[in-house]
């Protein structure tokens, strides 16, 4: 006894269309791949293009987390602030090539502390000077920066 097995016009031209449609996707993404970028979950920490979760070295940027978040923003001006410091690092690391300059190993979280540098400019350096983030010398026990300030809301406000 044999099997006969049939697809159905409608069918048959669904996964042909189906299939189309992947290959104009792959396509598209060939086409605009360019340096991988990195995701920036915060101001100061992300994941780099291979997956590796990072924290930067010695620079602070304000929270973004929710007020009532643990380790989050201290006050609602920080967290907007906070948005404005991601955006900054973002747009610093669009589509370029991304160095890890140093390595510090990894910080309580599992992140693994780095200086990026990014077309020969170190990322910390270049948001602090942009205003939106402030060094900070975590290993040496130095306070954490006020982000909730009038004077932090001033210098970093657009």
């Amino acid at each position: 006894m044999a099997f006969r097995f049939t697809i159905k016009p409608w069918v048959a031209s669904a996964l042909i269309l189906a299939s189309c449609a992947g290959l104009v996707a792959l396509a598209a993404q060939a086409a605009t791949d360019g340096p991988a970028s990195v995701y920036w979950s915060d101001g100061d920490s992300g994941r780099l293009p291979d997956g590796t979760k990072f924290r930067l070295h010695d620079v602070d940027s304000p929270e973004t987390g929710s007020l009532r978040q643990r380790g989050g923003a201290k006050c609602e001006s920080e967290r907007e602030l906070g948005y404005i410091a991601k955006e900054a690092a973002v747009e610093l690391t669009r589509d370029g090539a991304i160095v890890i300059s140093h390595a510090y190993g990894p910080d309580r979280y599992g992140r693994q502390v780095v200086d990026l540098e990014v077309g020969g400019m170190d990322v910390a350096q270049a948001l602090i000077s942009g205003g939106t983030h402030r060094a900070w010398d975590y290993d040496g026990g130095q306070d954490k920066p006020d982000w909730c300030s009038a004077r932090s809301r001033r210098a970093v406000s657009p």
